[in-house]
């Protein structure tokens, strides 16, 4: 088969294709928002029909990717870390309603928090729900464990999680095809109340849940993606987990490790595996690229006089990814050190872009709060949460996606009146509606900024869930109409958007305030393709 040139999200991407695949449902969050764009962008998705969704949030893809599963043919879901503890709730159920057509969730993690707000593993998420884990070392592995994954998903009849971390998913390198396979034919489960969580079918499938981890390690020990690879050197035998393996052969010359290792690739891990390797070695060291997941389970596992060293004993950093010279550290094994980084290039820390909608919004803002003092702007995730930085310092909280308004009401109940939440389009329609419905509920006052520059900027431009409804879904949860307001963040409205912020800031009760005005960026792209069609144009 043909070799492509692929990142991680997108080997993961054209691997589900060529599985047969028949939908794939996601939010964008970095570093999985590739996966959808390269399918969105595939001419073979097209021809085979495969159904590509960006969902209202994560919880409501993985749904819609289970309903699918329940038809009988292959669904993908995907989404960041913290994505997964907004679809949970579905996640966790799924592995007890199973799986008819294959059913993979990719969580992609994002250990040293290059984008996200916390660093947190999403194997934890697999163990709780005892569902098997894939987690790959490259590029050809990440294409191959997703190939695989779909046919152990309907071998088990359970949710097969796939994690991957930044690095993998935004590295490139050749990656080698496997035949394409067609669609599964439409069809239903064999039980039609599989699908039924009422407590006394729940109790029995999650019984027969259980009842398949010896299966699954089972799986696990015969797939070929853990492997055990023997040494002469067996003072120190080490565990490598994903892509922790490359971080440790990168250290050695032609990849060849003096230990024994335990290459990690699928969950659970055998524990025949395992024991094998502390039986042989004197001392365990065990590589994870996240949390000390498998460090903990063979500290509880494998307490028997042996040292197991790794994140928790400080051989390696308890926080961050790792890196080929931190493995080399916890192996004392010398390591250049490169040459300082020129003040030239240090560190900068990011901006709104030049004519961005949100600047001139959180101007008029800072302008009209003044009154009232500094402190009292809650926001959410999204480009604008950049205007907590200078020049602006407009605001004082980012927790989760919907946040704001809710901790808005709290405050307000506090009583910090006003309380202001600003909140982007997408992630109003993500999560902040229910926040506003709350609110409307309980008359908090409080002055919601629904940022609308009519897409998702911040992960590339996709398209908004709310383009064209925001004003809709307001009226529709109960905020009243004279307190609904669109207006144009630009500066020659400054001083007209100042007075209709303070007007609302005064109001005893919920006013929502829509600055609207495209983003910059999505502006710009449209423009050099409407130059570039008119070149074409004009050649021909």
């Amino acid at each position: 088969m043909e070799k492509l040139l692929l990142l991680g999200d997108e080997a993961i991407a054209q691997a589900a294709i060529d599985a047969g695949m028949s939908g794939i449902y996601a939010y964008p969050g970095t570093p999985s928002t590739e996966i959808m764009e390269y399918v969105q962008a595939s001419k073979e998705a097209k021809e085979k029909n495969i159904r590509s969704l960006w969902s209202a949030n994560e919880k409501t893809a993985m749904e819609t990717a289970l309903g699918m599963s329940y038809a009988g043919k292959r669904a993908l879901v995907c989404m960041k870390h913290v994505g997964l503890n907004v679809a949970a709730d579905a996640f966790v159920n799924a592995a007890i309603t199973g799986a008819n057509g294959g059913l993979v969730i990719i969580a992609a993690d994002d250990p040293s928090m290059h984008s996200s707000q916390n660093e947190q593993d999403s194997r934890f998420y697999g163990k709780f729900a005892f569902v098997p884990m894939l987690e790959p070392a490259n590029q050809q592995e990440a294409y191959d464990m997703m190939y695989y994954a779909f046919d152990l998903s309907e071998k088990m009849q359970v949710p097969v999680l796939v994690r991957i971390t930044t690095r993998l998913a935004h590295s490139r390198t050749g990656v080698a095809r496997k035949p394409s396979k067609n669609q599964n034919e439409l069809h239903l489960p064999g039980n039609l109340r599989q699908f039924v969580l009422l407590p006394s079918i729940a109790r029995k499938q999650y019984r027969e849940l259980l009842g398949k981890q010896s299966q699954l390690e089972a799986e696990a020990a015969t797939s070929g993606f853990n492997t055990y690879i023997d040494a002469a050197d067996k003072s120190l035998g080490i565990i490598a987990c994903g892509l922790a393996y490359n971080y440790l052969v990168e250290n050695f010359p032609r990849h060849k490790v003096p230990h024994p290792i335990l290459k990690v690739g699928q969950y659970p891990v055998p524990l025949d595996m395992v024991n094998k390797l502390y039986s042989e070695c004197d001392s365990v060291l065990v590589l994870e690229d996240g949390y000390p997941i498998l460090e903990e389970l063979l500290r509880g596992m494998l307490n028997k006089g042996k040292k197991v060293m790794g994140r928790l004993d400080g051989t390696l950093p308890r926080d961050g990814e790792l890196n080929p010279n931190l493995v080399a550290i916890a192996l004392n094994m010398p390591v250049e050190k490169g040459k300082s980084i020129p003040e030239l290039v240090k560190n900068r820390p990011p901006k709104l872009c030049d004519g961005c909608s949100h600047s001139d919004a959180f101007l008029a803002l800072n302008e009209a709060i003044l009154e009232y003092g500094r402190g009292r702007v809650f926001s959410d995730i999204g480009c604008y949460t950049l205007s907590a930085l200078e020049p602006l310092e407009s605001i004082n909280s980012c927790v989760d996606m919907g946040a704001s308004i809710t901790m808005a009401i709290g405050a307000a109940d506090a009583g910090l009146v006003p309380a202001v939440a600003a909140i982007g389009d997408s992630t109003f329609t993500h999560s902040g509606i229910t926040g506003l419905l709350d609110a409307v509920n309980n008359n908090s006052p409080i002055t919601v900024l629904i940022l609308d520059n009519s897409t998702t900027g911040m992960t590339g431009g996709q398209t908004s869930s709310a383009y064209g409804k925001v004003e809709d879904i307001c009226r529709g949860v109960g905020v009243s109409e004279e307190h609904i307001h669109v207006i144009k963040p630009l500066r020659k409205y400054h001083d007209e958007n100042i007075e209709i912020i303070r007007k609302e800031l005064a109001y005893q009760g919920v006013s929502v305030i829509i600055p609207r005005r495209e983003c910059i960026q999505t502006l710009n792209r449209k423009i050099r393709q409407k130059a570039k069609a008119k070149e074409l144009e004009a050649k021909a």
